[in-house]
This record gives C-alpha cells, sequence and structure tokens, in this order.
C-alpha cells in the first residue's frame, strides 16, 4: 500500500514545514499510523522494530498539541538512557523550530547538573525529556510538576522494564491526572509491557508495523569494541591503516561531533564538522568543500546528514553507534553506492552490544567484530604506502630534473645509501604521526566478551536509578578535567613528557608547525624534544620532555609568535 504524503496527516503548516526542512519526503509506516490517532487525542500503542522513524510519530502531535502560551508541564517524554534522551531532545527542538522561543524543551537525566535542570524547569517547559530515575527524583523534590500534564510518551518501554524502571515508571505515571493521553512505543509486546498499559493506558488504540528484511549488501560491515576515551586514537589508526578519499564520521550529539573534529583536526587530518547548530550557508560551503574532496573528512549528526547526497565515500565510521537501526541503515547507506563496495565500521563499548544485536535483527546480517590494528601494523603500513608511491614514481621515471643536488650530496662526501635513507626518513615523518597507547593495546583487553562481565546486582530502587541514569554515562568521565575547555583528548602525554599550556590558538592563525620551531628555537632544545601538539580555539596544548619544561617555560616567556604576546605554563588541568 502507497504511503500517504505528510500533508494529508493533519499537521499544522508550521510543523509541514519543519518537516520538510528536514527532508522527509513520506512518513514512514509507523508515523503513518500513529500521527492521526495521537492527533485525536487517543491513546495508543505502537508496536514497530527499533529505528522505524518513531519519534518524529510521537514528536509531532505532542508539538501540535501543546500551548506555547503556558509554561506548564504539558508533555513528558521517558527515555530509557540519557543518549537516546539528548536525541528526542534535539530533534523535538527541530520540528518545533516554528514555534521559536515560546517553545520551552528540558532535557533532564542523570550524569548532569541537578540544580540546573530545577532551574531550568522552575522558569516552566511545556515538553520535559528525560531518563526515569531522574524524573522521578525531581518530582519528588516538588521541582517537576506533573499535574497538568496531559500528554506521556513512553519511549522503548520494552526496553525500560527489562532494565528494570517498572516502578519509576508506575510512580511518574501515577502523578499524572488520569485523564491523560498516553503513547506507548515497543518494539516488542511482552506481559510486562502487556500489564503496564492495561493500568495506565485509557482505551488505546493498537498500531503494528511488519518488520521488512534489509539487505546492505554492499558494504562490508565490520566493529571494534572500543572505549569513549580511546576512540579518536583507533579512528585515526583505521585511517591511517587505509587512508579514504572521502568518509563520512558519524555522532550522535553536537558535542560529540565538536570534539571529534576539533581531534582530527589537531592531528592533522582535514576535516569539518556539520549539525543542527551551522548555519545553512556554512553548511553549503561544508558540503561543496567535502564533494570537491579539498575535506576528507566530515563528522555529523544524523539530522545534519539527512538528504546529503556525495557519490564515492569510501568508508563510514559509527562514532557512536545510532540509538535506533533504521539510522544505522540511512548511515552506511551513504557508501556502496552505484554498483561499488564500500565499508561500515562502528565502536562498540558496554551496553552497545544489546543496539548491534538489535541492528543484526534489523537487517538480518551480521557485523562481524575485528582487532584494533596495533601501532606497529600502522607504522608499518605506512612505510608499506610510501614504498609504493617511491616504486611507482621510478618505474614512471618522473624523478629527473634533480641531479644537480643529488650531485653536491655525493660530493659532499653523503653515499647514495645515506641519501635515500635520509629521503625515506623525510617522507615518513611528513606522514606518521605520534600515536598514543590505549587500554586496548594491553594483551587480552580485546578479547573479553560480553559474558565475561560481571553482573549487576538490582538492588533497591534508588540503586536502579542511578545504573540507569548514569550507566551510559562513561564519556562524561572519559572527558577528563579538560572538558570545560572543549578538549577531548584525555592524557595525550606519553612516558616522560609534560603537557603546557599556551595561549595562542587557531583563531590567532597558529600552525602546530610554527609553534614547534619557535619553541625550538627560543629554548635551544634538541631534537624530539618537542612531542604532540594539540590546537584549540583559543589556546594549544604542547608536550615536551619533562626535564625540559621549566626551561621551555621559562625561556619562551617574554618570547612572541605572529607578533603576538602569550602565556605559556604547567597545564593546570592536567
Amino acid at each position: 500500500m502507497e504511503t500517504p504524503p505528510f500533508s494529508s496527516l493533519g499537521l499544522t503548516p508550521e510543523l509541514l514545514e519543519a518537516v520538510s526542512a528536514l527532508g522527509y519526503e513520506s512518513p514512514s509506516p509507523i508515523q503513518a499510523l500513529a500521527i492521526p490517532v495521537a492527533l485525536k487525542g487517543r491513546s495508543l500503542v505502537g508496536l514497530s522494530e527499533t529505528g522505524s522513524g518513531k519519534t518524529a510519530a510521537f514528536a509531532l502531535p505532542v508539538l501540535q498539541s501543546i500551548d506555547v502560551s503556558c509554561r506548564d508541564t504539558q508533555a513528558l517524554i521517558v527515555c530509557p538512557t540519557r543518549e537516546l534522551a539528548v536525541q528526542v531532545c534535539e530533534q523535538v527542538h527541530i520540528l518545533g523550530s516554528g514555534f521559536g522561543r515560546d517553545l520551552q524543551v528540558a532535557p533532564v537525566y542523570g550524569g548532569a547538573s541537578m540544580e540546573r535542570q530545577m532551574k531550568l524547569l522552575r522558569r516552566g517547559s511545556q515538553i520535559v525529556v528525560g531518563t526515569p530515575g531522574r524524573l522521578l527524583d525531581l518530582w519528588r523534590r516538588k521541582a517537576l510538576k506533573l499535574d497538568r500534564t496531559r500528554i506521556a510518551v513512553l519511549d522503548e518501554a520494552d526496553r525500560m522494564l527489562d532494565m528494570g524502571f517498572r516502578e519509576d515508571m508506575e510512580e511518574i505515571l501515577g502523578a499524572m491526572p488520569k485523564e491523560r493521553q498516553t503513547l506507548f512505543f515497543s518494539a516488542t509486546m511482552n506481559r510486562q509491557v502487556e500489564g503496564l498499559i492495561k493500568r495506565f493506558a485509557n482505551d488505546p488504540e493498537m498500531l503494528k508495523v511488519k518488520s521488512k528484511s534489509l539487505t546492505v549488501e554492499s558494504v562490508d560491515q565490520v566493529c571494534y569494541e572500543v572505549r569513549a576515551r580511546s576512540k579518536i586514537e583507533v579512528l585515526s589508526r583505521l585511517l591511517d591503516m587505509e587512508p579514504p578519499r572521502l568518509a563520512i564520521v558519524f555522532c550522535n550529539t553536537k558535542r560529540n561531533v565538536d570534539d571529534c573534529t576539533e581531534s582530527l583536526i589537531a592531528r592533522g587530518y582535514t576535516a569539518d564538522r556539520l549539525h543542527g547548530d551551522i548555519p545553512q550557508t556554512m553548511r553549503e560551503r561544508v558540503l561543496r568543500r567535502f564533494r570537491e574532496g579539498s575535506v576528507e573528512l566530515l563528522v555529523a549528526t544524523d539530522v545534519a546528514a539527512r538528504g546529503l547526497d556525495v557519490d564515492n565515500i569510501d568508508i563510514v565510521f559509527n562514532y557512536d553507534l545510532p540509538q535506533d537501526p533504521e539510522d544505522y541503515v540511512h548511515r552506511i547507506g551513504r557508501t556502496g553506492r552505484a554498483g561499488r563496495t564500500g565499508k561500515a565500521a562502528s565502536f562498540i563499548y558496554g551496553r552497545d552490544v544489546y543496539r548491534l544485536q538489535a541492528i543484526e535483527r534489523y537487517t538480518r546480517q551480521k557485523i562481524r567484530r575485528d582487532r584494533i590494528p596495533t601501532q606497529e601494523q600502522v607504522e608499518g603500513r605506512l612505510a608499506d604506502q610510501i614504498l609504493e608511491k617511491v616504486r611507482a614514481t621510478l618505474e614512471a621515471e618522473k624523478f629527473g630534473g634533480h641531479e644537480e643536488q643529488l650531485d653536491r650530496l655525493l660530493e659532499a662526501g653523503h653515499s647514495a645509501t645515506d641519501i635515500s635513507g635520509a629521503l625515506f626518513a623525510l617522507l615518513y615523518g611528513s606522514v606518521s604521526r605520534d600515536g598514543e597507547e590505549i587500554a586496548e593495546d594491553r594483551p587480552g583487553s580485546q578479547r573479553r566478551e560480553r559474558n565475561d562481565r560481571p553482573r549487576q546486582p538490582r538492588g533497591d530502587s534508588r540503586e536502579r536509578h542511578d545504573r540507569g541514569d548514569r550507566g551510559e554515562r562513561g564519556e562524561r568521565h572519559d572527558r577528563g578535567d579538560h572538558r570545560d575547555r572543549g578538549d577531548s583528548q584525555p592524557q595525550r602525554s606519553g612516558e616522560g613528557m609534560s603537557t603546557l599550556f599556551l595561549s595562542l590558538g587557531k583563531e590567532d592563525g597558529i600552525r602546530p608547525g610554527e609553534l614547534a620551531g619557535m619553541i625550538y628555537s627560543e629554548a635551544q632544545l634538541p631534537q624530539g624534544s618537542v612531542g604532540r601538539i594539540a590546537l584549540f580555539a583559543k589556546h594549544a596544548l604542547v608536550d615536551v620532555r619533562s626535564e625540559l619544561a621549566e626551561s621551555v617555560i621559562e625561556k619562551c616567556g617574554n618570547a612572541s609568535l605572529r607578533g603576538k604576546n602569550f602565556r605559556i605554563g604547567h597545564d593546570r588541568f592536567k
């Protein structure tokens, strides 16, 4: 049966315009079924595979039903994890952009400042999106008012019940008016879900979408078990092992897009970003540069990359595994087009294994696990690439015109072997980078299987709040104390190195090479004294040999770079 257009579902012009701006041409099956029912004010149960476009299926009716002139909490959207809550909140903001500043959407979840969330709720938000534990805490503290909430949405209800949130969900639903509208969305209908529906839904309409078999045969799919703190290093190794012509790196949040892009640029890659905060003119410029190949790596969120049509993309990286399998299919569909083969690499860790299993069920394909390349393998691959380039140049005989320079070196007493060795060293130095050791390099760390993970005891209700709201919070810890300055690279300096802070950055037009040259010149350092340099908008972090750090600070204290004075000292966040 042909899917009806969005314009036939009963949505307002403002919402239709937002849908069109996102690049949606027609609603998904669950959207076509759920939106008209929800707009009538009826409760419903939407049964569909995870990744069927359900966020818009409930977000659009919720947005159409609220009164933006009233700051009461009129709709509550409950999600199982912090990541999903952030993603849903971002989608609601985008779909509700036509309301302007009158629309207030509050995200609340564990791992973030409760005081800030309480302040947000006191100011008034028509829609609140959150995880069960934090929502319950805020309600018990009387910061979250539910007595005038007319719509309750339970996103991935089956997953929340599996995670032990039944009591929390019952208490939250029990605090709302009985005549509310309740929208349940679930991938499965089990006894727990059925019991919750019978108790808290008012004569709901059952909507079920049959799953479709999906195949992406032209894409080689692989995943790597990677901790959050190791992601940027693993991504760099994979890029060095097989340098792509064009690649897309997908992240789940705008913050991760910014952090990943900054880290890639600091490591010498040509990268740019796309997310919801990028203006349209800038977006068009980024896409043009990406299509032309002047930008090799595009780091983007799903929303920003919707409608992206670029050929010759060699590989897609899921830096963050998407919440919905449908998003995964859309992502990897960017490569392997027009009869070509492509590749998709996903980073997973911890609870991601459950999402990976959902993706495998949805696509009816197995995603193989692979081992992370070691630093030695990367260095060997780079050496092979240089050798191949030299061999190709020799066979093409495109190396003439330098006889005079070669004769001068030979006359100076250097042998042909020494000269070629020096040239190889220069070539290798121009393409290599200083890798960093990661936890996954330790013996046995990549062999850990799911069954090896210790089971957590169920504990009491309060303990479940903490696990549910903080269980996927590892990335926040992994950022380290640099997170307030936008630094996503924890512990860059290796053994025997100290990190110095310098108050000049990319906004000052500084480049890593000239920064290193200034330090070598001013401090009169021996070669190899300066390690990795990470450039940020307004500052730089420089690794130097620990025994030389004080000398560098002293001798560079009165220096200038590009005519600008700067402060230099030990990185106080280290």
